[in-house]
């Protein structure tokens, strides 16, 4: 199987821009970018799906390496209905964009500045980590607490033993 060289670069170009468009603050470019890299996708799986064949319907004497393979045809279908999918929510998402704020672009959010030009210390990510995390008491203080309750007479004692093993 070979692949046309053409059809590669094309889809190269295709992703890079497609790329590049998402990257952009219009909404606009982003949904021109998601639709250029979902072509860029069509396009490598075409490439990839290997030179034009017969039909996939099998006749007696016929080679099987002349046949077509039909499952990059199914990608293809399959990933032109998501993307007419994503476009059609991105249409929305523009529509009602720009009639709230008569604008195409994400602006910047105040929070999200603020939040950015915080340290990047976390008090519950950074913070020490002692050596055993574990909540259960060791082996050890859990042996002596088993054996002062069963040593013990009065059932309440039970309460008392757990609470000694643990501070231990």
């Amino acid at each position: 199987m070979t692949v046309n060289v053409t059809l590669a670069l094309v889809a190269g170009l295709l992703f890079a821009t497609g790329i590049y468009l998402l990257l952009e603050r219009s909404l606009t470019r982003v949904l021109l970018g998601l639709m250029l890299l979902t072509n860029g996708a069509n396009v490598l799986l075409l490439a990839t799906g290997g030179a034009a064949g017969l039909a996939p319907l099998i006749s007696k004497g016929t080679n099987p390496a002349q046949y077509n393979d039909p499952l990059p045809q199914a990608l293809i279908l399959t990933s032109i209905v998501i993307s007419f999918a994503v476009t059609a929510f991105m249409l929305a998402l523009i529509y009602r964009t720009w009639q709230l704020g008569r604008a195409d672009v994400v602006a910047d959010d105040i929070e999200d500045r603020r939040v950015a030009s915080q340290p990047s210390w976390d008090a519950e990510d950074d913070a020490d980590v002692p050596d055993d995390p574990s909540e259960f008491p060791s082996p050890e203080a859990a042996a002596a607490a088993d054996h002062a309750v069963l040593a013990a007479k009065d059932p309440r004692a039970h309460a008392d033993a757990r609470k000694e093993a643990a501070r231990e």
